[in-house]
């Protein structure tokens, strides 16, 4: 029966709002996209069949309705954060083969690896140190911190499957939840910030400089990475937990690596030219997919990677066919007019309260609005100006509205394994359930919004920016 109701209730709900009259404000065609795109997330929720499959299906229904032209469900695919994601996976497949993702798992296993929660803390702070040079979050937590907590995990026996809770699934969680804070913190940690500032000074003519973001942003955010990792440890466990037996192992293990090999000497200089591209990318305008791949096609050259270690990359492939297909799906509902539509009905309910609720109410909504999302970028681009406008003219000071809404653009990302670049080599590394994963993204989320509204809002007065 379960397995019946996992295709019925996508296809009831999907059928019923395409067959519901079309809101006033709406084109036909918008609102039909969303019954397609409501049906597919369900579908992704219940899993009658793989991700991608669905996917599929989708572009098919979407195709086959005229809703979309089949160049446009195909739009997605040319999307270079998409190829970003696949270049992060076959990295990560380049650190396990050459061994240096055992190496480097090993020596920081040795240097803080009592404890799992220690070094949760540890690819945490990593990410934190790289955040401000970084502007790709994928890059940075798919193609620098994945590939090594993928090597940690294996290095203590936890694959995806039955051992994954034996570590893996807790770091993956971490690592995850951790770079959703840190492309938060500072303007050149997310592609996005800065276009939120560029939003800021075109449509409401006042400045949003480095300096501001990252001091309004760094007792908030230093609070939610201290806690995000321990309340993860509490609620989802790792079945290790004092690894201090295993980290004398390893040190044994290490010193039998011997010295570097030839592949791992160029994966590793492949890994720090891709750290320092991305990192300067914002002097140089070198896109971000481009230097991700251009490590790939060194790997290539060099023979580090064969051309069957890039076509067996089924977690990349797999993921290219699902997140295209979201991109695509997400960006006409953009284009179509039903992100801005929904905007619009969400401002006018709002209008006539006090400036604190409804300042409250429009964070929650933009916040929770990313359900709808695959893309923080398009996120922005669609909601942000609108949300910020409606809360200044209800009342609420404008650094206020401007900031919180700011730093929520990326503090949305982790409530779904589709949310943003970083989610699905995440998810794809097969250690943590879809289910398991929604649901520690919404507690992920509270937690970021009792923080960021609670301590934060606090730091910003006495910083006097409302």
């Amino acid at each position: 029966m379960k397995k019946y109701l996992s295709w019925i209730i996508p296809i009831v709900v999907g059928v019923g709002i395409w067959f519901t009259p079309v809101p006033d404000g709406l084109k036909p065609q918008a609102w039909h996209l969303f019954a397609i795109f409501a049906g597919t997330i369900l579908g992704f929720i219940l899993q009658p069949l793989p991700i991608g499959a669905l996917s599929i299906i989708s572009i098919v229904v979407a195709g086959l309705t005229n809703t979309l032209k089949i160049n446009e469900g195909l739009s997605g695919f040319s999307n270079a954060a998409i190829w970003l994601i696949v270049a992060a996976f076959l990295f990560s497949r380049g650190f396990i083969k050459t061994g240096l993702g055992k190496r480097i798992a090993y020596s920081l296993i040795k240097a803080v690896g009592s404890s799992s929660l220690k070094l949760s803390y540890a690819l945490v702070l990593s990410d934190l140190i790289l955040s401000p040079a970084t502007p790709s979050n994928t890059a940075r937590a798919g193609g620098v911190i994945f590939p090594i907590t993928k090597s940690l995990a294996s290095a203590f026996g936890s694959e995806p499957g039955s051992t994954a809770r034996k570590i893996g699934a807790y770091l993956i969680q971490v690592i995850y939840q951790g770079n959703t804070i840190t492309s938060a913190m500072f303007m050149t940690s997310m592609a996005g910030n800065t276009l939120v500032a560029s939003l800021i000074a075109e449509s409401f003519g006042m400045e949003m400089t480095w300096g501001m973001w990252a001091m309004a942003a760094i007792v908030p955010g230093i609070v939610a990475l201290i806690v995000m990792p321990f309340i993860l440890y509490k609620v989802y466990p790792p079945e290790l937990k004092d690894t201090r037996d295993i980290q004398k192992m390893i040190g044994k293990e290490l010193a039998d690596l011997g010295p570097m090999s030839y592949g791992e000497k160029v994966m590793l200089g492949v890994f720090i030219l891709s750290l320092i591209l991305w990192a300067t990318g914002q002097f140089t305008h070198i896109n971000a997919t481009v230097v991700a791949l251009l490590g790939v096609s060194i790997l290539l050259v060099t023979k580090v990677l064969e051309w069957k270690d890039v076509t067996e990359e089924k977690g990349g492939w797999d993921t290219l066919i699902w997140m295209g297909t979201m991109m695509a799906l997400a960006s006409f509902l953009t284009k179509l007019g039903f992100i801005p539509w929904f905007a619009k009905i969400v401002g006018a309910q709002v209008a006539g309260t006090s400036w604190f609720v409804a300042f409250l109410i429009l964070v929650l909504v933009y916040t929770y609005s990313h359900y709808l999302f695959a893309s923080l970028t398009v996120h922005i681009s669609a909601m942000y100006v609108v949300f910020v406008a409606v809360a200044i003219s209800a009342g609420a000071p404008p650094y206020l509205a401007m900031l919180a809404l700011a730093f929520f653009s990326n503090l949305c990302m982790s409530l779904t394994h589709y949310a943003a670049g970083p989610s699905p080599v995440c998810f794809n590394a097969g250690y943590v359930p879809q289910n398991t994963w929604w649901r520690l993204g919404f507690m992920a989320s509270v937690i970021n919004l009792v923080i960021w509204l609670g301590i934060g809002s606090v730091w910003w007065k006495v910083l006097g920016l409302w």
